[in-house]
């Protein structure tokens, strides 16, 4: 099949009539809004020929930027070797082999194996199961129920949704899993009490994002996280940490838990492990964890997906892992990110529908409060300006969030916050001229 061949108008009617998007609406009255053909560093380009800043990493994941030949030269060369094998019956490859070494050195703690996936909803979805199998394993069967936050976002799939604290996803099908509890996102003393409510000894696990992304770019106090370890450990609960945005640089350091010095039993990644240029995640576990799983087992660990320890996808993971350390992309990210802070605290001011300026490293917010819902209008302008970011806007929350390549320039940070500003500007015109 050969692509390039269709007008941009044949194509929005074939994406009509057969592509049902994602988190998207059902039916668009002109169709998607961009047809992108190609990326480079921080920009994407549509086939209209309009070029954009990904100020969002496209999902929070294109870490290494776009258009990396090197990733794709890897893949191809892995490809003709050996693209896929199953690694179910203890079959297995060398790339996922030397990918699960890898992440065990880069990893907090003692996190030494890993489970790998296809992505965050199968990462989430896996934890919680491994969880609960090593509960029963360990005589505990009634430590099922799994502690989450409210405006977490831990993904999609059954498990994944029951535990994402933003209710708009929960209610999407009205059939939730049981055993999933939700608790104030920065309360230690909330959650606390809930434990004590349950019973601790039905409690099997409490997960959290280091910094919650989808949600709002929400940022824990600096003695949140070394209080709910005091509290997993007080009650023997297995602390499960999502990393699945927050992983691989994103925050200025290589995982985003690194920031509170805190080491969870067991971590979920995906998106920033191949900066998107393949399907991939995890579950890590600890090093007691591992053991323990591997001394009380009597058969076999009834659980796995056909691409777990893909090939290609751990071949690519690899390579990209080897981008990040070689040019200082974490670095970057924290000294790119401060002067995103900067620069946006810088035009907070200027606008006072805007209440809070937050961010930590290439993960930023812009919190707004006003009697009309303003990031959407902001989103809106950003875009005609050729910036891509987001707006949050569940549970009344009114934020416009970014998330740039890991790879921004300091240029490319002053022309992101240009564009923002420009944005902002002229939504602030409108509000006034309503008023």
């Amino acid at each position: 099949m050969i692509l390039n061949n269709y007008s941009l108008e044949h194509l929005k009617a074939l994406d009509q009539k057969h592509f049902l998007h994602p988190t998207s609406p059902v039916v668009t009255e002109n169709g998607p809004e961009f047809i992108f053909e190609r990326g480079e560093g921080v920009y994407l380009y549509d086939k209209s020929g309009r070029k954009l800043l990904d100020g969002m990493s496209s999902l929070w994941n294109v870490n290494i930027g776009h258009g990396r030949k090197e990733i794709a030269e890897v893949a191809a060369a892995q490809m003709e070797k050996l693209a896929y094998n199953s690694c179910f019956a203890s079959f297995s490859n060398e790339p996922a082999i030397l990918l699960a070494e890898k992440l065990a050195q880069l990893a907090p703690g003692d996190l030494t194996a890993t489970f790998f996936t296809s992505g965050g909803s199968e990462s989430n979805d896996t934890a919680y199961k491994l969880v609960r199998h090593y509960w029963i394993l360990k005589g505990e069967p009634t430590r099922k129920k799994i502690i989450t936050r409210t405006k977490s976002y831990h993904g999609v799939a059954g498990g994944s949704t029951s535990a994402t604290g933003l209710k708009a996803f929960r209610d999407f099908a009205e059939s939730n899993a049981p055993d999933f509890l939700y608790v104030d996102h920065f309360s230690t003393v909330a959650l606390r009490e809930l434990i004590e409510k349950e019973g601790p000894e039905t409690i099997a696990a409490f997960v959290a994002e280091p910094i919650q992304g989808a949600g709002g770019v929400h940022i824990p106090p600096a003695d949140y996280f070394k209080e709910v370890r005091t509290i997993c450990d007080e009650f023997n609960i297995v602390m499960i940490t999502d990393e699945v945005i927050t992983g691989f640089g994103r925050t200025g350091k290589f995982f985003g838990m690194e920031h509170f010095g805190v080491a969870p039993d067991m971590m979920c990644f995906a998106k920033g492990v191949t900066s998107g240029y393949m399907q991939l995640g995890g579950v890590m576990i600890s090093e007691k964890i591992h053991r323990e799983l591997g001394e009380l087992s009597q058969g076999v660990l009834l659980h796995g997906y056909t691409y777990s320890g893909h090939a290609t996808a751990c071949a690519v993971a690899l390579k990209n892992i080897e981008i990040i350390e070689q040019e200082n992309l974490v670095e970057n990210s924290a000294l790119r990110g401060e002067e995103l802070l900067q620069g946006l605290k810088q035009i907070e001011g200027k606008y006072d529908f805007i209440t809070k300026v937050k961010g930590l490293g290439l993960i930023a917010g812009l919190e707004m409060q006003h009697e009309t819902l303003v990031a959407p209008l902001v989103l809106k302008e950003a875009t005609k300006l050729g910036l891509i970011s987001r707006a949050v806007v569940l549970e009344g929350q009114d934020i416009v969030v970014f998330s740039p390549p890991l790879c921004i320039s300091k240029e490319e940070v002053q022309e992101l916050i240009s564009m923002i500003d420009q944005a902002l500007a002229i939504v602030a015109q409108n509000i006034m001229a309503k008023a």
